[in-house]
This record gives C-alpha cells, sequence and structure tokens, in this order.
C-alpha cells in the first residue's frame, strides 16, 4: 500500500476531462501539489494509505475555475461609478480616480482583497491586468492563488509609468521578481486598440517572441472603439491586429462583442482565444459577445469576470449561468452551450487559454490539485437529479465549502456566514476596505 497525503472521497466527481459527467463512488490521491491518481473508491482503499481523508457528503469536486479575464485591484473601485458607458465610465471617472490613488499600496490592497473574494467564489487562477503587477504578485502569493500576470503597457503616463518603453520595461523588471515562484506566470498586456499605438505593439510583439511570453489585451468591446479605428487607421481594430502580425494561439481578447462573420472566422484560423465577460459587457452597455458563432466556428472561449469595477463582483458562478443563458435567449435555441460547454469555458477553455491545459483546468493525474468543492444539498439546491446541471444553473459562490491551489486547502467555509482561508485574516480585509473606502470619498467630494 502506498502511502500519499492527501485522499478525497466526494459525493460527487466532475474531472471536466475526459468527460464533465458527475461520477460517484470515485476519489481523487494527492501528493504535494499534484493530483497523482483519480479511481473508485474502493480501490482507492486498497491502494493508498493517506495521511488525510477528506469526506465530502453532499458535495461536487470539480476544477477550481480560471477568471481568464480581471483587473484584481479595481475591487477598490468596486460601485465608484455605476450606470456609465464605457468611455465615460473611464475617461470621467475610473482614470481620475487612478490618477489620484494609484500607488503599489493601492494595487496590492486591491488584489488582496480580490484574490480574498475568488478563492471565496472556487476560483483558482486568474489572468489579471493591471499596473504595478508586482504588487498583485505579493497579493497572489499571500493568498496563495496562481496568477497569470499582466504587463501593462499604454502610450500616456500614469502614476506607474511615463511612456510605453517605461511600462514595458517596469514590466520586465517586475517579472524578474516573480520568474521562480511556480504559481505565477507572465503575459504582456498592452490595454486595447484605442490606447496602443502601432510601434508599441510591434514592439511587444517582438518581446513576446522572444520571452515566449502571451498577449492579453481588450478588442472590439464597443462600436465606438470599431468606429475610431475606421476614422484613425481605415481598418478595425482585428484587422490591423492582423496586419501587425499580432494574431495567433498566444493571443488573449477580452470582450469580443462586436464581431462579424468574418472576424469571428479569423480568430479561428488564427488560434486566438476570446475571454467572454457577459455581466460586464451589460452593466457598460457593451453589448452582447456572439457566442454560439464564434463556438460554432470553433474559437476557443474561456470566461472572466472584468474588474470589480464594472462588474461588480468576482463570481465565476454567475459569469458561466449568465454566459449559457444569454446564449440560449440570443439565438432561440436552448441547447445552446449547454451546461457542459459553459463549466468547460470556465475551467479547461479557460487553461488553453493560457497555454497551460497540460497543467490546469481538469482533475486528472499529472495536473496541479486545483479543485474546488460545492455544496448541493443545501434546500435551496434541492433536490439534485444532474450534479454537473446544478453547478451552472443552481448553485452559487455561497455553496463553496474547500478551495484547494496546488494541493494546498487555501480557504474552507465554516458555516453559512464565514470561513477562514490559509494565508488571510478577515480583520485585514475590513481594513483594507474602511481605509480605501475613506480615501476614495474624499477623492470624489
Amino acid at each position: 500500500m502506498n502511502e500519499i497525503e492527501l485522499i478525497i472521497e466526494p459525493e460527487w466527481l466532475i474531472q471536466v476531462l475526459p468527460s464533465c459527467q458527475a461520477q460517484s463512488g470515485m476519489a481523487v490521491a494527492i501528493q504535494a501539489d499534484k493530483i497523482i491518481d483519480v479511481l473508485p473508491l474502493a480501490i482507492a482503499h486498497q491502494k493508498y494509505q493517506a495521511k488525510q481523508v477528506i469526506r465530502l457528503d453532499g458535495q461536487v469536486l470539480m476544477p477550481g475555475f480560471i477568471n481568464l479575464h480581471t483587473h484584481a485591484a479595481m475591487t477598490l473601485m468596486r460601485g465608484l461609478a455605476d450606470d456609465k458607458p464605457l468611455m465615460d465610465w473611464l475617461t470621467h471617472h475610473i482614470w481620475p480616480a487612478e490618477q489620484a490613488m494609484l500607488s503599489e499600496e493601492f494595487v496590492y490592497d486591491g488584489s488582496l482583497l480580490a484574490c480574498a473574494e475568488m478563492l471565496m467564489g472556487g476560483t483558482t487562477c486568474f489572468n489579471d491586468m493591471y499596473f504595478y503587477p508586482q504588487a498583485t504578485a505579493f497579493a497572489a502569493v499571500k493568498s496563495g492563488l496562481r496568477a497569470r500576470l499582466g504587463l501593462v503597457v499604454l502610450e500616456f503616463p500614469t502614476r506607474y509609468a511615463h511612456d510605453a518603453e517605461d511600462y514595458i520595461q517596469r514590466g520586465l523588471d517586475a517579472r524578474d521578481c516573480w520568474r521562480e515562484n511556480a504559481l505565477l506566470s507572465a503575459c504582456f498586456a498592452p490595454h486595447a486598440p484605442y490606447t496602443v499605438e502601432n510601434h508599441t505593439f510591434e514592439k511587444i510583439i517582438t518581446f513576446a517572441e522572444q520571452l515566449n511570453l502571451s498577449i492579453h489585451t481588450h478588442l472590439h468591446e464597443t462600436a465606438d472603439e470599431i468606429k475610431q479605428s475606421h476614422d484613425k487607421y481605415q481598418v478595425s481594430p482585428l484587422q490591423r491586429f492582423k496586419d501587425l502580425g499580432l494574431l495567433g494561439p498566444n493571443l488573449v481578447l477580452a470582450h469580443c462583442v462586436h464581431m462579424q462573420a468574418a472576424e469571428i472566422e479569423l480568430l479561428a484560423e488564427y488560434g486566438c482565444h476570446v475571454a467572454h465577460c457577459p455581466n460586464s459587457n451589460l452593466k457598460l452597455a457593451s453589448g452582447i459577445a456572439p457566442i454560439n458563432a464564434m463556438t460554432n466556428t470553433g474559437v476557443n472561449i474561456g470566461i472572466g469576470t472584468d474588474g470589480a469595477a464594472s462588474n461588480n463582483r468576482l463570481d465565476m458562478f454567475a459569469e458561466m449561468r449568465l454566459a449559457a443563458l444569454l446564449a440560449k435567449g440570443v439565438s432561440g435555441d436552448a441547447t445552446a452551450i449547454p451546461a457542459e460547454q459553459a463549466l468547460r469555458m470556465a475551467t479547461i477553455n479557460a487553461a488553453k487559454a493560457l497555454g497551460m491545459e497540460e497543467c490546469i483546468g481538469s482533475i486528472q493525474a499529472g495536473k496541479f490539485a486545483d479543485m474546488v468543492a460545492v455544496k448541493l444539498n443545501d434546500i435551496e439546491c434541492s433536490p439534485c437529479f444532474d450534479p454537473l446541471s446544478h453547478v451552472v444553473y443552481v448553485a452559487g459562490r455561497e455553496h463553496v465549502t474547500h478551495t484547494w491551489v496546488a494541493g494546498i486547502l487555501q480557504y474552507q467555509k465554516l458555516d453559512q456566514q464565514s470561513g477562514v482561508y490559509a494565508n488571510i485574516e478577515p480583520i485585514e480585509l475590513k481594513e483594507i476596505a474602511t481605509k480605501w473606502n475613506s480615501k476614495m470619498r474624499q477623492h470624489k467630494a
């Protein structure tokens, strides 16, 4: 009998790969940070002697969510400027607040608050885009979350950097500080087509190829963005990206709300990935992304929350459910984006977009033990005929009971009102919220 550290015995297991169908009577064996076996419970008892056995009665064990597009530190601006269209929201509210408040302290505090919210909601990895990525790295490491940290690039000055070259250099310097941390990786994050010039994109492409880094940016979020591009460059933002040589399987495009059929085919042809953010797109009145058409054309689609300033939650359950329902409502087809596909978008599809599908996104031997347990036997979840359907259409983040990252239990729910983090003190989170609430109110005044 082999001695190992941990065996988890859930009521149901959803591996995502090779199948999303819920299985009963299964066990997951874990050693250090990896899943070493997925097998029937009876065989597990014969094969392994575990130091710890966790039984999850009435709960489903599944891969942790991968938030494919967010701005973690913007959690400190949650609700700061609601019910505004995108450009008004950015230019008259968010950018002025950042100009007044932006600092390493701001980014660390906001990111730690975001990490706590994501862990509580079953997210085990996030793809971020924001200033001072080193501060976000510190918050991610403290919380135990896996993160792909964007090296943000803009043309105009902020409190973080002076110009595009300064942004690139500061980002690369920050990357050097966390390169040895197994939970962290980097990508270039040019903000958007309307804030980055061609010569800067060309530099980013060169650096990305030399350093083997992916690229994460916004694209076709609003109709006005496309109009501005035609006025300035005589082509759409996507065509501009194609002409620059930016398109490829290392490119993650957030939103992609306004897409023509030929443009969707272009995404599929070049193997680009889309981060679908349905709640943010609706709240900013940007529109509804043509997810059915993208899926049918073969575009890989993951799910993101965007930042809490525009969402106002970092809730992957809410995003997953809305993504499925919008697809059905827009198409008039109740079979569009079924539960299995919605869950894949929130897990293995997002892992593929990050180039990490061999490491995370499903519960399989050899992958990191990034997992979440969700309670499905509460009154509001009963009866449960199909755990997969329940995960997408019934359960919410309040039903998350355990979140593991790399085999470490980083969050556990204690009761209906409280949970405990491995490395974060709730009192610290309350102090952060109180401090920045006061500062933001003074700024607005």
